[in-house]
Protein backbone atom coordinates (compact mmCIF):
# COMPACT_ATOMS: atom_id res chain seq x y z
CA UNK A 1 0.00 0.00 0.00
CA UNK A 2 2.85 2.42 0.74
CA UNK A 3 4.21 1.79 -2.74
CA UNK A 4 0.83 2.58 -4.30
CA UNK A 5 0.46 5.72 -2.19
CA UNK A 6 3.88 6.87 -3.36
CA UNK A 7 2.89 6.22 -6.98
CA UNK A 8 -0.32 8.21 -6.55
CA UNK A 9 1.55 11.14 -4.97
CA UNK A 10 4.11 11.14 -7.79
CA UNK A 11 1.40 11.07 -10.46
CA UNK A 12 -0.49 13.88 -8.75
CA UNK A 13 2.66 16.00 -8.49
CA UNK A 14 3.44 15.55 -12.18
CA UNK A 15 -0.18 16.23 -13.14
CA UNK A 16 -0.14 19.59 -11.36
CA UNK A 17 2.73 20.76 -13.59
CA UNK A 18 0.37 20.81 -16.59
CA UNK A 19 -2.46 23.40 -16.49
CA UNK A 20 -4.07 21.79 -19.54
CA UNK A 21 -4.08 18.37 -17.87
CA UNK A 22 -5.66 19.82 -14.70
CA UNK A 23 -8.38 21.46 -16.77
CA UNK A 24 -9.17 18.06 -18.33
CA UNK A 25 -9.09 16.14 -15.02
CA UNK A 26 -8.47 17.41 -11.48
CA UNK A 27 -5.11 16.37 -10.04
CA UNK A 28 -6.61 14.40 -7.08
CA UNK A 29 -8.68 12.29 -9.47
CA UNK A 30 -5.69 11.79 -11.76
CA UNK A 31 -3.64 10.65 -8.77
CA UNK A 32 -6.31 8.17 -7.72
CA UNK A 33 -6.80 6.72 -11.21
CA UNK A 34 -3.05 6.62 -11.81
CA UNK A 35 -2.54 4.79 -8.51
CA UNK A 36 -5.21 2.31 -9.52
CA UNK A 37 -3.45 1.62 -12.84
CA UNK A 38 -0.14 1.09 -11.00
CA UNK A 39 -1.88 -1.22 -8.50
CA UNK A 40 -3.41 -3.27 -11.33
CA UNK A 41 -0.07 -3.57 -13.14
CA UNK A 42 1.72 -4.57 -9.95
CA UNK A 43 -0.96 -7.16 -9.05
CA UNK A 44 -0.73 -8.75 -12.50
CA UNK A 45 3.07 -8.73 -12.27
CA UNK A 46 2.84 -10.40 -8.82
CA UNK A 47 0.64 -13.25 -10.09
CA UNK A 48 -2.92 -11.90 -9.59
CA UNK A 49 -3.49 -13.88 -6.41
CA UNK A 50 -6.61 -13.38 -4.31
CA UNK A 51 -4.99 -10.85 -1.90
CA UNK A 52 -3.80 -8.83 -4.90
CA UNK A 53 -7.26 -8.98 -6.46
CA UNK A 54 -8.83 -7.85 -3.20
CA UNK A 55 -6.51 -4.83 -3.08
CA UNK A 56 -7.16 -3.85 -6.69
CA UNK A 57 -10.95 -4.15 -6.51
CA UNK A 58 -11.15 -2.29 -3.21
CA UNK A 59 -9.07 0.53 -4.67
CA UNK A 60 -11.22 0.49 -7.79
CA UNK A 61 -14.39 0.77 -5.71
CA UNK A 62 -12.97 3.68 -3.73
CA UNK A 63 -11.76 5.47 -6.87
CA UNK A 64 -15.10 5.08 -8.66
CA UNK A 65 -17.07 6.20 -5.59
CA UNK A 66 -14.85 9.24 -5.06
CA UNK A 67 -15.14 10.11 -8.75
CA UNK A 68 -18.93 10.14 -8.70
CA UNK A 69 -19.03 11.80 -5.29
CA UNK A 70 -20.47 8.92 -3.26
CA UNK A 71 -19.28 7.77 0.16
CA UNK A 72 -19.88 4.18 1.18
CA UNK A 73 -19.04 2.58 4.55
CA UNK A 74 -15.72 0.77 4.51
CA UNK A 75 -17.24 -2.67 5.06
CA UNK A 76 -19.60 -2.10 2.13
CA UNK A 77 -16.62 -1.28 -0.07
CA UNK A 78 -14.99 -4.51 1.09
CA UNK A 79 -18.18 -6.43 0.28
CA UNK A 80 -18.25 -4.90 -3.20
CA UNK A 81 -14.63 -5.93 -3.77
CA UNK A 82 -15.39 -9.47 -2.61
CA UNK A 83 -18.38 -9.66 -4.93
CA UNK A 84 -16.28 -8.64 -7.92
CA UNK A 85 -13.61 -11.23 -7.05
CA UNK A 86 -16.19 -14.01 -6.77
CA UNK A 87 -17.95 -13.02 -10.00
CA UNK A 88 -14.62 -12.94 -11.84
CA UNK A 89 -13.37 -16.16 -10.24
CA UNK A 90 -16.03 -18.28 -8.46
CA UNK A 91 -13.34 -20.80 -7.49
CA UNK A 92 -11.83 -18.19 -5.18
CA UNK A 93 -14.42 -19.16 -2.57
CA UNK A 94 -12.67 -22.52 -2.23
CA UNK A 95 -9.28 -20.95 -1.48
CA UNK A 96 -8.22 -20.29 2.12
CA UNK A 97 -6.44 -17.19 0.85
CA UNK A 98 -9.77 -15.61 -0.09
CA UNK A 99 -11.20 -15.87 3.41
CA UNK A 100 -7.94 -14.99 5.16
CA UNK A 101 -7.40 -11.94 2.97
CA UNK A 102 -10.88 -10.46 3.28
CA UNK A 103 -11.19 -11.42 6.95
CA UNK A 104 -7.94 -9.62 7.73
CA UNK A 105 -9.15 -6.39 6.16
CA UNK A 106 -12.59 -6.68 7.78
CA UNK A 107 -10.97 -7.18 11.20
CA UNK A 108 -8.74 -4.16 10.75
CA UNK A 109 -11.74 -2.07 9.71
CA UNK A 110 -13.86 -3.26 12.63
CA UNK A 111 -11.11 -3.27 15.24
CA UNK A 112 -11.18 0.48 15.84
CA UNK A 113 -12.70 2.78 13.21
CA UNK A 114 -10.96 6.13 12.88
CA UNK A 115 -7.79 4.96 14.56
CA UNK A 116 -5.55 6.55 11.95
CA UNK A 117 -7.35 9.87 12.33
CA UNK A 118 -6.95 9.73 16.10
CA UNK A 119 -3.24 9.01 15.80
CA UNK A 120 -2.80 11.87 13.32
CA UNK A 121 -4.65 14.27 15.62
CA UNK A 122 -2.57 13.14 18.57
CA UNK A 123 0.67 13.86 16.71
CA UNK A 124 1.73 17.56 16.95
CA UNK A 125 2.35 19.32 13.62
CA UNK A 126 6.04 19.32 12.86
CA UNK A 127 6.90 16.77 15.56
CA UNK A 128 8.30 14.01 13.35
CA UNK A 129 9.14 11.78 16.30
CA UNK A 130 5.55 11.95 17.51
CA UNK A 131 4.28 10.96 14.08
CA UNK A 132 6.87 8.17 13.97
CA UNK A 133 5.77 6.85 17.35
CA UNK A 134 2.14 7.01 16.27
CA UNK A 135 2.96 5.15 13.05
CA UNK A 136 4.89 2.46 14.94
CA UNK A 137 2.07 2.10 17.46
CA UNK A 138 -0.45 1.75 14.65
CA UNK A 139 1.70 -0.85 12.88
CA UNK A 140 2.11 -2.90 16.04
CA UNK A 141 -1.61 -2.80 16.74
CA UNK A 142 -2.46 -3.71 13.15
CA UNK A 143 -0.17 -6.73 13.28
CA UNK A 144 -1.55 -7.79 16.66
CA UNK A 145 -5.15 -7.55 15.42
CA UNK A 146 -4.33 -9.57 12.30
CA UNK A 147 -2.44 -12.21 14.29
CA UNK A 148 -5.12 -12.73 16.93
CA UNK A 149 -8.09 -12.27 14.64
CA UNK A 150 -6.89 -14.69 11.95
CA UNK A 151 -5.75 -17.39 14.39
CA UNK A 152 -9.14 -19.19 14.38
CA UNK A 153 -9.27 -19.26 10.57
CA UNK A 154 -5.67 -20.47 10.39
CA UNK A 155 -6.47 -23.29 12.79
CA UNK A 156 -9.60 -24.19 10.81
CA UNK A 157 -7.88 -24.27 7.43
CA UNK A 158 -4.45 -25.65 8.35
CA UNK A 159 -4.80 -27.07 11.90
CA UNK A 160 -1.81 -24.99 12.91
CA UNK A 161 -0.94 -21.46 13.96
CA UNK A 162 2.45 -19.81 14.11
CA UNK A 163 3.52 -18.64 17.54
CA UNK A 164 6.40 -16.63 16.05
CA UNK A 165 4.59 -15.13 13.05
CA UNK A 166 3.95 -11.86 14.89
CA UNK A 167 7.66 -11.31 15.48
CA UNK A 168 8.55 -12.44 11.94
CA UNK A 169 6.14 -9.93 10.40
CA UNK A 170 7.40 -7.07 12.55
CA UNK A 171 10.66 -7.26 10.61
CA UNK A 172 9.55 -8.75 7.28
CA UNK A 173 6.65 -6.42 6.43
CA UNK A 174 8.45 -3.06 6.74
CA UNK A 175 11.65 -4.42 5.20
CA UNK A 176 9.91 -5.92 2.17
CA UNK A 177 7.47 -3.02 1.72
CA UNK A 178 9.80 -0.07 2.22
CA UNK A 179 13.10 -1.38 0.86
CA UNK A 180 13.13 -4.70 -0.98
CA UNK A 181 10.09 -4.20 -3.24
CA UNK A 182 11.03 -0.66 -4.38
CA UNK A 183 14.61 -1.77 -5.02
CA UNK A 184 13.44 -4.84 -6.94
CA UNK A 185 11.19 -2.72 -9.16
CA UNK A 186 13.84 -0.05 -9.65
CA UNK A 187 16.24 -2.83 -10.59
CA UNK A 188 14.38 -3.13 -13.89
CA UNK A 189 16.06 0.17 -14.80
CA UNK A 190 19.25 -0.19 -12.72
CA UNK A 191 20.11 -3.93 -12.39
CA UNK A 192 22.75 -3.37 -9.64
CA UNK A 193 19.87 -2.51 -7.31
CA UNK A 194 18.81 -6.16 -7.44
CA UNK A 195 22.06 -7.08 -5.73
CA UNK A 196 21.28 -4.61 -2.96
CA UNK A 197 17.77 -5.99 -2.59
CA UNK A 198 19.15 -9.53 -2.37
CA UNK A 199 21.66 -8.43 0.27
CA UNK A 200 18.84 -6.99 2.39
CA UNK A 201 17.04 -10.32 2.25
CA UNK A 202 19.92 -12.29 3.75
CA UNK A 203 19.54 -11.05 7.34
CA UNK A 204 15.76 -11.44 6.99
CA UNK A 205 16.17 -15.08 5.99
CA UNK A 206 18.55 -15.64 8.92
CA UNK A 207 15.98 -14.11 11.29
CA UNK A 208 13.14 -16.22 9.91
CA UNK A 209 15.20 -19.42 10.07
CA UNK A 210 16.13 -18.71 13.68
CA UNK A 211 12.47 -18.20 14.58
CA UNK A 212 11.45 -21.38 12.74
CA UNK A 213 13.95 -23.43 14.76
CA UNK A 214 12.53 -22.29 18.09
CA UNK A 215 10.71 -24.97 20.08
CA UNK A 216 6.95 -24.79 19.58
CA UNK A 217 7.28 -22.29 16.72
CA UNK A 218 4.09 -23.84 15.36
CA UNK A 219 1.09 -24.97 17.38
CA UNK A 220 -0.76 -27.92 15.86
CA UNK A 221 -4.29 -29.04 16.73
CA UNK A 222 -6.35 -31.96 15.45
CA UNK A 223 -9.42 -31.35 13.35
CA UNK A 224 -12.20 -30.31 15.73
CA UNK A 225 -15.95 -31.00 15.49
CA UNK A 226 -18.08 -28.53 13.54
CA UNK A 227 -19.52 -26.91 16.67
CA UNK A 228 -16.02 -26.18 18.00
CA UNK A 229 -14.98 -24.69 14.66
CA UNK A 230 -18.05 -22.45 14.58
CA UNK A 231 -17.49 -21.31 18.17
CA UNK A 232 -13.86 -20.43 17.43
CA UNK A 233 -14.91 -17.83 14.88
CA UNK A 234 -16.42 -15.85 17.75
CA UNK A 235 -12.88 -15.18 18.95
CA UNK A 236 -12.87 -12.24 16.51
CA UNK A 237 -14.82 -10.38 19.23
CA UNK A 238 -11.47 -10.05 21.03
CA UNK A 239 -10.12 -7.50 18.53
CA UNK A 240 -13.16 -5.19 18.46
CA UNK A 241 -12.69 -1.61 19.68
CA UNK A 242 -12.40 -0.74 23.36
CA UNK A 243 -15.78 -0.48 25.03
CA UNK A 244 -17.33 -3.59 23.56
CA UNK A 245 -18.41 -5.86 26.43
CA UNK A 246 -16.92 -9.29 27.07
CA UNK A 247 -13.89 -8.97 24.78
CA UNK A 248 -11.57 -11.05 26.98
CA UNK A 249 -14.26 -13.70 27.45
CA UNK A 250 -14.12 -14.30 23.69
CA UNK A 251 -10.90 -16.26 24.24
CA UNK A 252 -13.00 -19.03 25.82
CA UNK A 253 -14.66 -19.60 22.45
CA UNK A 254 -11.29 -20.70 21.07
CA UNK A 255 -10.62 -23.27 23.78
CA UNK A 256 -12.76 -26.12 22.31
CA UNK A 257 -10.80 -25.83 19.06
CA UNK A 258 -7.48 -25.98 20.93
CA UNK A 259 -8.39 -28.67 23.44
CA UNK A 260 -10.64 -31.08 21.54
CA UNK A 261 -9.15 -34.53 22.23
CA UNK A 262 -8.64 -36.71 19.14
CA UNK A 263 -10.78 -39.83 18.87
CA UNK A 264 -8.93 -43.06 19.68
CA UNK A 265 -10.01 -46.70 19.41
CA UNK A 266 -10.76 -48.52 22.67
CA UNK A 267 -8.31 -50.92 24.30
CA UNK A 268 -8.00 -54.17 22.38
CA UNK A 269 -8.94 -52.55 19.06
CA UNK A 270 -7.18 -50.55 16.38
CA UNK A 271 -7.85 -48.13 13.56
CA UNK A 272 -6.38 -48.48 10.08
CA UNK A 273 -6.08 -45.79 7.41
CA UNK A 274 -4.84 -46.77 3.94
CA UNK A 275 -3.71 -43.36 2.71
CA UNK A 276 -4.17 -42.30 -0.90
CA UNK A 277 -0.58 -41.45 -1.88
CA UNK A 278 -0.75 -42.37 -5.55
CA UNK A 279 1.48 -45.17 -6.80
CA UNK A 280 2.88 -46.31 -3.49
CA UNK A 281 2.05 -47.61 -0.04
CA UNK A 282 1.35 -45.80 3.23
CA UNK A 283 -0.84 -47.15 6.04
CA UNK A 284 -1.51 -45.70 9.49
CA UNK A 285 -2.32 -48.13 12.31
CA UNK A 286 -3.61 -46.52 15.50
CA UNK A 287 -4.16 -48.24 18.85
CA UNK A 288 -5.34 -46.51 22.00
CA UNK A 289 -1.94 -45.03 22.88
CA UNK A 290 0.37 -45.88 19.98
CA UNK A 291 0.83 -45.11 16.28
CA UNK A 292 2.46 -47.31 13.66
CA UNK A 293 3.14 -46.11 10.13
CA UNK A 294 3.62 -48.84 7.54
CA UNK A 295 5.59 -47.42 4.60
CA UNK A 296 5.79 -43.73 3.76
CA UNK A 297 4.60 -43.45 0.17
CA UNK A 298 6.48 -42.40 -2.96
CA UNK A 299 8.79 -39.58 -3.86
CA UNK A 300 7.03 -37.45 -6.48
CA UNK A 301 10.02 -35.31 -7.48
CA UNK A 302 13.28 -34.03 -6.06
CA UNK A 303 11.37 -31.37 -4.14
CA UNK A 304 8.18 -33.26 -3.23
CA UNK A 305 7.20 -36.56 -1.64
CA UNK A 306 4.23 -38.21 0.04
CA UNK A 307 5.63 -37.64 3.51
CA UNK A 308 5.75 -33.89 3.08
CA UNK A 309 2.63 -33.45 0.94
CA UNK A 310 0.24 -36.07 2.33
CA UNK A 311 1.32 -37.88 5.49
CA UNK A 312 2.55 -34.99 7.65
CA UNK A 313 -0.57 -32.85 7.08
CA UNK A 314 -2.74 -35.90 7.74
CA UNK A 315 -0.90 -36.85 10.93
CA UNK A 316 -1.08 -33.31 12.26
CA UNK A 317 -4.78 -33.06 11.42
CA UNK A 318 -5.30 -36.25 13.42
CA UNK A 319 -3.41 -34.85 16.41
CA UNK A 320 -0.38 -37.15 16.09
CA UNK A 321 2.81 -35.75 17.60
CA UNK A 322 5.10 -38.81 17.32
CA UNK A 323 5.42 -42.14 15.51
CA UNK A 324 5.99 -45.05 17.87
CA UNK A 325 7.16 -47.36 15.08
CA UNK A 326 7.84 -46.70 11.42
CA UNK A 327 7.91 -49.84 9.28
CA UNK A 328 9.54 -49.56 5.86
CA UNK A 329 8.72 -52.80 4.08
CA UNK A 330 11.57 -52.56 1.56
CA UNK A 331 13.77 -50.01 -0.13
CA UNK A 332 11.75 -49.23 -3.30
CA UNK A 333 11.13 -45.51 -3.64
CA UNK A 334 7.34 -45.86 -3.79
CA UNK A 335 7.50 -47.20 -0.22
CA UNK A 336 10.28 -45.13 1.39
CA UNK A 337 10.11 -41.89 -0.64
CA UNK A 338 8.29 -39.99 2.11
CA UNK A 339 10.30 -41.40 5.00
CA UNK A 340 12.95 -38.63 5.20
CA UNK A 341 10.23 -36.00 5.67
CA UNK A 342 8.58 -38.01 8.44
CA UNK A 343 11.86 -38.70 10.21
CA UNK A 344 12.81 -35.02 10.04
CA UNK A 345 9.49 -33.61 11.23
CA UNK A 346 8.31 -36.03 13.94
CA UNK A 347 9.96 -38.08 16.66
CA UNK A 348 10.20 -41.71 15.49
CA UNK A 349 10.82 -44.00 18.46
CA UNK A 350 11.61 -47.15 16.46
CA UNK A 351 12.30 -48.07 12.84
CA UNK A 352 11.78 -51.58 11.48
CA UNK A 353 12.69 -52.33 7.88
CA UNK A 354 14.36 -54.64 5.40
CA UNK A 355 16.85 -51.90 4.52
CA UNK A 356 20.54 -52.66 4.47
CA UNK A 357 22.46 -51.62 7.56
CA UNK A 358 24.29 -48.90 5.60
CA UNK A 359 21.14 -47.40 4.09
CA UNK A 360 20.93 -43.65 4.92
CA UNK A 361 17.47 -43.98 6.47
CA UNK A 362 18.64 -46.63 8.92
CA UNK A 363 20.75 -44.02 10.73
CA UNK A 364 17.88 -41.57 11.33
CA UNK A 365 16.07 -43.56 14.07
CA UNK A 366 16.69 -46.58 16.33
CA UNK A 367 16.70 -49.29 13.66
CA UNK A 368 16.02 -53.02 13.78
CA UNK A 369 15.71 -55.27 10.72
CA UNK A 370 12.29 -56.88 10.56
CA UNK A 371 12.31 -60.68 10.73
CA UNK A 372 9.72 -63.40 11.06
CA UNK A 373 8.81 -64.08 14.68
CA UNK A 374 9.28 -60.55 16.04
CA UNK A 375 6.23 -59.56 18.09
CA UNK A 376 5.06 -56.82 20.39
CA UNK A 377 1.77 -55.82 22.02
CA UNK A 378 0.29 -52.34 22.21
CA UNK A 379 -2.90 -51.67 24.17
CA UNK A 380 -4.11 -55.25 23.79
CA UNK A 381 -3.29 -55.42 20.05
CA UNK A 382 -0.64 -57.89 18.90
CA UNK A 383 1.78 -57.10 16.06
CA UNK A 384 3.88 -59.83 14.45
CA UNK A 385 6.25 -59.94 11.50
CA UNK A 386 5.68 -63.03 9.34
CA UNK A 387 8.33 -62.29 6.70
CA UNK A 388 11.22 -62.15 5.83
CA UNK A 389 12.92 -65.12 7.50
CA UNK A 390 15.93 -64.57 9.71
CA UNK A 391 19.07 -63.68 7.70
CA UNK A 392 17.08 -63.49 4.45
CA UNK A 393 18.21 -59.91 3.95
CA UNK A 394 21.79 -60.97 3.38
CA UNK A 395 20.94 -63.20 0.42
CA UNK A 396 18.09 -61.16 -1.09
CA UNK A 397 18.34 -60.82 -4.85
CA UNK A 398 15.52 -58.24 -5.13
CA UNK A 399 14.02 -55.94 -2.47
CA UNK A 400 10.45 -57.15 -3.13
CA UNK A 401 11.30 -60.64 -1.91
CA UNK A 402 12.22 -59.41 1.58
CA UNK A 403 9.27 -57.09 2.14
CA UNK A 404 8.23 -56.90 5.78
CA UNK A 405 4.88 -58.68 6.17
CA UNK A 406 3.04 -57.52 9.30
CA UNK A 407 0.05 -59.19 10.93
CA UNK A 408 -2.14 -57.17 13.32
CA UNK A 409 -4.55 -59.07 15.57
CA UNK A 410 -6.45 -58.71 18.81
CA UNK A 411 -8.78 -60.95 20.78
CA UNK A 412 -12.29 -60.55 19.43
CA UNK A 413 -11.17 -58.18 16.65
CA UNK A 414 -10.60 -58.78 12.92
CA UNK A 415 -7.04 -59.46 11.74
CA UNK A 416 -5.16 -57.34 9.21
CA UNK A 417 -2.28 -58.45 6.97
CA UNK A 418 0.07 -55.83 5.51
CA UNK A 419 2.16 -57.43 2.78
CA UNK A 420 4.41 -54.88 1.07
CA UNK A 421 5.51 -56.07 -2.37
CA UNK A 422 5.92 -59.80 -1.78
CA UNK A 423 5.47 -61.95 -4.88
CA UNK A 424 4.09 -65.38 -5.65
CA UNK A 425 7.07 -67.33 -4.27
CA UNK A 426 6.94 -65.57 -0.90
CA UNK A 427 3.15 -65.90 -0.78
CA UNK A 428 3.33 -69.66 -1.29
CA UNK A 429 5.94 -69.99 1.44
CA UNK A 430 3.72 -68.08 3.86
CA UNK A 431 0.70 -70.20 2.92
CA UNK A 432 2.71 -73.41 3.37
CA UNK A 433 4.15 -72.32 6.70
CA UNK A 434 1.05 -70.87 8.39
CA UNK A 435 -1.84 -72.53 6.57
CA UNK A 436 -5.19 -71.48 8.03
CA UNK A 437 -3.39 -69.43 10.68
CA UNK A 438 -2.66 -66.91 7.92
CA UNK A 439 -6.33 -65.97 7.77
CA UNK A 440 -7.05 -62.24 7.90
CA UNK A 441 -10.22 -60.26 7.35
CA UNK A 442 -8.37 -57.26 5.88
CA UNK A 443 -5.60 -57.73 3.31
CA UNK A 444 -3.37 -55.06 1.85
CA UNK A 445 -3.12 -56.58 -1.63
CA UNK A 446 0.51 -57.58 -2.30
CA UNK A 447 2.52 -55.54 -4.78
CA UNK A 448 -0.35 -53.15 -5.60
CA UNK A 449 -2.25 -55.92 -7.40
CA UNK A 450 0.60 -56.92 -9.72
CA UNK A 451 0.32 -60.03 -11.91
CA UNK A 452 3.30 -61.46 -10.01
CA UNK A 453 1.36 -61.63 -6.74
CA UNK A 454 -1.98 -62.71 -5.19
CA UNK A 455 -1.56 -66.42 -5.93
CA UNK A 456 -4.71 -68.52 -5.54
CA UNK A 457 -3.21 -70.71 -2.81
CA UNK A 458 -2.25 -67.60 -0.86
CA UNK A 459 -5.77 -66.18 -1.11
CA UNK A 460 -7.25 -69.52 -0.08
CA UNK A 461 -5.14 -69.39 3.09
CA UNK A 462 -5.85 -65.73 3.92
CA UNK A 463 -9.58 -65.79 3.03
CA UNK A 464 -9.84 -61.99 3.16
CA UNK A 465 -13.15 -60.21 3.53
CA UNK A 466 -11.75 -56.83 2.41
CA UNK A 467 -8.89 -56.31 -0.08
CA UNK A 468 -7.29 -52.86 -0.31
CA UNK A 469 -5.15 -51.84 -3.28
CA UNK A 470 -2.93 -48.78 -3.05
CA UNK A 471 -2.07 -47.73 -6.60
CA UNK A 472 -1.90 -44.59 -8.70
CA UNK A 473 -4.60 -43.50 -11.10
CA UNK A 474 -3.78 -44.92 -14.56
CA UNK A 475 -0.29 -45.79 -13.37
CA UNK A 476 2.27 -46.97 -15.92
CA UNK A 477 2.51 -50.44 -14.35
CA UNK A 478 -1.13 -51.28 -14.97
CA UNK A 479 -1.79 -51.95 -11.26
CA UNK A 480 -4.02 -53.60 -10.30
CA UNK A 481 -4.03 -56.20 -13.07
CA UNK A 482 -7.47 -57.12 -14.40
CA UNK A 483 -6.98 -60.84 -13.84
CA UNK A 484 -5.93 -60.21 -10.24
CA UNK A 485 -9.03 -58.12 -9.60
CA UNK A 486 -11.18 -60.88 -11.07
CA UNK A 487 -9.51 -63.43 -8.82
CA UNK A 488 -10.58 -61.47 -5.72
CA UNK A 489 -14.09 -60.83 -7.00
CA UNK A 490 -14.54 -64.54 -7.69
CA UNK A 491 -13.95 -65.09 -3.97
CA UNK A 492 -16.60 -62.45 -3.14
CA UNK A 493 -14.02 -60.15 -1.54
CA UNK A 494 -14.79 -56.44 -1.15
CA UNK A 495 -12.40 -54.81 -3.64
CA UNK A 496 -11.21 -51.28 -2.76
CA UNK A 497 -8.82 -49.41 -5.05
CA UNK A 498 -7.40 -46.06 -3.95
CA UNK A 499 -8.04 -44.16 -7.23
CA UNK A 500 -11.77 -44.84 -6.77
CA UNK A 501 -11.92 -45.02 -2.97
CA UNK A 502 -9.35 -42.44 -1.92
CA UNK A 503 -8.11 -42.91 1.62
CA UNK A 504 -9.80 -45.89 3.27
CA UNK A 505 -10.49 -45.74 7.01
CA UNK A 506 -11.58 -48.71 9.12
CA UNK A 507 -11.82 -49.59 12.80
CA UNK A 508 -11.69 -53.10 14.17
CA UNK A 509 -14.54 -52.41 16.60
CA UNK A 510 -16.96 -51.57 13.79
CA UNK A 511 -18.96 -54.03 11.73
CA UNK A 512 -18.97 -51.75 8.68
CA UNK A 513 -16.46 -52.42 5.86
CA UNK A 514 -14.77 -49.07 6.39
CA UNK A 515 -15.25 -45.69 4.75
CA UNK A 516 -13.85 -44.36 1.47
CA UNK A 517 -12.92 -40.70 1.62
CA UNK A 518 -14.15 -40.16 -1.94
CA UNK A 519 -17.58 -41.33 -0.82
CA UNK A 520 -17.61 -39.29 2.40
CA UNK A 521 -16.52 -36.04 0.73
CA UNK A 522 -17.70 -36.29 -2.84
CA UNK A 523 -16.71 -33.49 -5.18
CA UNK A 524 -19.38 -31.71 -7.14
CA UNK A 525 -18.33 -33.43 -10.36
CA UNK A 526 -19.06 -36.83 -8.75
CA UNK A 527 -22.71 -35.98 -8.13
CA UNK A 528 -25.44 -36.89 -10.58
Amino acid sequence: MLLLQAAALAIGALWRRSPRAMLALPAPQAARWGGLVVAFAYAVFAGWAVPAQRTVWMLAAVVVLRTVGWQWPQLLVLLAAGTVVVVADPWALLQPGFWLSFAAVALLMAAEPGRDAQDAARARPGAWWSRLVAAMHGGLRTQLVATLGLAPLTLLFFQQVSLVGFFANLVAIPLITLLVTPLALAGCLLPPLWTLAAALLQPLFAWLQWLARLPAALWFVPVAPGWAQAAALGCAWLVLPRGFPGRIAAVALLLPLLATPPQRPPLGHYELVAVDVGQGTAVLVRTREHLLVYDAGPQYSRESDAGQRVLLPLLRARGERAIDRLVLSHRDLDHVGGAPALLAALPVHALSSSLAADHPLAALAPHQPCAAGQTWVWDGVRFEFLHPPERALEAAARPNTVSCVLRIAAAGAPTTLLTGDIEREQELRLAGRFGDALRAEVLLVPHHGSRTSSASLFLDAVKPRIAVVQAGYRNRFGHPAAEVAERYRALDVAWLVSPACGAWQWRSDESEPGRCQREIARRYWHRE
